[in-house]
């Protein structure tokens, strides 16, 4: 299992994603879950995978090598005049490599399934973020529907739903997905440091920065011990609980 945070704001795209892969409890290692195309100048793609790590890695292998030697069938990610287009082609993509390995059919439920981020800018459009199913269809980010989650997504949903805001800088929303991290981590073994961060300022058309964090980090540290510091402190000021008054016996 894994865990992956797409997050749209009005200066840009941030991405954050685990690097914890395991086949059981005695298998367990660390794989990049991020990757990123770029054009300087005129256009950055990310994509962030979750799901079989066999599927994951045999769709962005396909799709590094269309964009190096495209075919004649469609543009490749690096070709495509659109993020949809592109969102298009990694949905394909995935299906292709789906049925590659699930001849009797594609379905979500499928062992061999994926769930994938796709963010980036290509010059003369808007930052857009797509979420890509297991079945290669997919939808895009808005201001009601501003993040998406893969993976392990419900410990870590609330204090995004609560906290995010469009206007934030890049440096609060790393603080606020590191705080999700941090409760996804605190929940569930099959998600754990070193985490991969990306930051894309909007019409920037490179990497803003990206850097792997890791559990020694001085700052994940102070985020980890301080959450749990605030969380205590705000639930012992809230009032206590009353348990309501025995109704008197009626009379006879």
């Amino acid at each position: 299992m894994t865990y992956c945070i797409g997050l749209r704001l009005k200066k840009g795209l941030v991405f954050m994603s685990d690097t914890r892969t395991n086949a059981g409890v005695d298998d367990i290692s660390q794989v990049c879950k991020l990757k990123t195309w770029q054009k300087p100048g005129e256009r950055v793609v990310t994509l962030l995978t979750a799901g079989n790590l066999a599927t994951t890695q045999a769709v962005v292998s396909l799709l590094d090598e269309r964009s190096k030697a495209p075919e004649d069938r469609s543009p490749s990610i690096l070709e495509a005049p659109s993020m949809f287009q592109i969102a298009s082609i990694v949905g394909d993509t995935l299906r292709e490599v789906v049925k590659t390995y699930a001849p009797d059919g594609q379905e979500a439920a499928s062992p061999f399934g994926a769930t994938l981020i796709l963010g980036g800018q290509i010059k003369g459009s808007e930052p857009r973020l797509f979420l890509i199913y297991p079945e290669g269809n997919f939808i895009e980010a808005s201001d009601d529907a501003p993040f998406f989650q893969s993976g392990e997504t419900k410990y870590g949903r609330p204090i995004l739903v609560r906290a995010y805001d469009p206007e934030m800088s890049f440096e609060d929303a790393v603080k606020l997905m590191l705080v999700s991290f941090d409760s996804t981590i605190r929940a569930n073994l099959a998600v754990d440091l070193p985490l991969d961060v990306q930051v894309y300022e909007a019409d920037s058309f490179v990497v803003t920065a990206q850097q792997r964090i890791h559990r020694t980090d001085p700052y994940f540290q102070q985020i980890t011990n301080g959450w749990g510091e605030a969380l205590r402190g705000a639930f012992q000021s809230l009032p206590d609980f009353q348990f309501a008054s025995p109704e008197p016996p009626k009379p006879e």
